[in-house]
């Protein structure tokens, strides 16, 4: 057989094989989201629809400007029909109600008996509207890899949807499933950027070290400050969830703590990584010392504010349990061993100590393979020479 007839055999065997392992994936991830998830709340008789205020009936404004009590407004729902809902004035559910105002509507229906009850604004328009800048606003900055980061931001987005939560249902633990999925996470998201290269190995090594890292370090603390997934302020909830799933809601603490540092962790061995493939394509002559040391240098310049980021990233989630504990003036011994404040420190010193220790992991990875590679190319470059000087 000619070598070329091989060589199309070949190509085709490995495009094959291609589409057999696709398909697997697709099968399994399939067979993973077959879940059956539990009826924790009746919803029987009750739908959300959207539609259209038409009227005010009865205004619940008093004289002094205040509102108490709920309004009575006229509605236009999405299929035209006309009805009177109630409109209850809450800070977390209702809305204050004005002709012409898009709203969201519950709608319970018990026998021949309806009633409809205004949920909330309708933001479905402000979401999509800022969302679809995002994505416009990175294209349009980063070009082709904005592009690659937009299709990686929907792509983590999958992953959580798609593989994290139906593991969670299937009983798996939460952090076994989030380093999974903060694997496939970091993959996916340095593949589509960089591509197969070196620069992309080290970053993906390095950012793995480093949510490894962070994730020991909670657990540790955890055990240290006798803290744990059952300290959270929503516990009850969870319980109840945990009552009728699968779901261990005790390791979904440190399995958040490690998504939590997954994107500063990434962000700064991709720094590190891109300054040393920088430098060795600049000098390829310097040696792995060298290249670990630029590494290094360029890792402290970015490590301080990266974590700082991540720490006020932290900080600014539980700002309203911060200013309760300062407006109260609570003792500081009571703050100090209070488990909402010490599952927020937990969580920020944790992810602190995942970006620090991903600088030299990225920066030994990055002059390792580097180096590698051109010794290897290096080795078949002789190699061929050789050969060219036999013949």
């Amino acid at each position: 057989m000619k070598p070329q007839s091989l060589a199309k055999i070949k190509a085709f065997l490995k495009r094959l094989a291609v589409v057999g392992i696709v398909f697997a994936l697709l099968a399994g991830l399939l067979q993973l989201n077959n879940v059956t998830k539990p009826s924790l709340v009746n919803t029987d008789g009750r739908t959300f629809t959207k539609a259209v205020v038409t009227d005010i009936l009865r205004d619940n404004v008093q004289e002094n400007g205040s509102r108490i009590g709920d309004q009575i407004v006229a509605l236009k729902l999405a299929d035209g029909t006309e009805v009177t809902a109630n409109c209850p004035n809450g800070l977390l559910f209702g809305t204050v109600c004005e002709p012409g105002m898009s709203v969201v509507v519950i709608a319970s229906k018990t026998g021949s008996l309806s009633s409809y009850t205004v949920y909330s604004y309708d933001r479905m328009t402000a979401v999509i509207a800022f969302l679809a800048f995002f994505c416009l606003l990175l294209m349009l900055v980063g070009g082709r890899k904005g592009v690659k980061s937009v299709i990686a931001l929907g792509a983590t987005f999958a992953c959580f949807l798609f593989f994290f939560f139906p593991l969670l249902m299937h009983g798996f633990s939460p952090i076994f499933a989030a380093i999974i999925t903060s694997t496939l996470i970091l993959s996916l998201t340095v593949f589509l950027i960089c591509g197969p290269t070196k620069k992309a190995l080290a970053a993906g090594l390095a950012s793995f070290g480093g949510v490894l890292s962070a994730g020991i370090a909670a657990e540790v603390f955890g055990r240290m400050a006798h803290l744990s997934g059952y300290n959270v302020p929503n516990i009850e909830a969870l319980m109840f969830v945990s009552q009728n799933t699968k779901i261990d809601v005790g390791g979904l603490l440190f399995a958040g703590i490690l998504f939590a540092s997954l994107g500063a962790v990434l962000d700064i061995a991709m720094d590190v990584s891109a300054a040393v493939t920088e430098i060795h394509e600049e000098n390829p002559e310097k040696s792995e010392r060298a290249l670990f040391k630029s590494g290094m240098r360029v890792g402290q310049d970015v490590m301080g504010t990266m974590a700082a980021t991540l720490i006020l990233a932290v900080f600014g989630g539980s700002l309203g349990t911060w200013v309760l504990d300062y407006v109260y003036d609570l003792p500081f011994l009571q703050l100090l061993n209070s488990n909402s404040l010490d599952i927020v420190i937990m969580q920020g010193l944790s992810g602190g100590i995942g970006v620090i220790l991903t600088v030299p992991l990225a920066a030994a990875f990055s002059a390792l393979l580097l180096r590698h590679a051109l010794v290897s190319s290096k080795q078949s470059e002789t190699a061929k020479n050789a050969k060219i000087s036999e013949a």
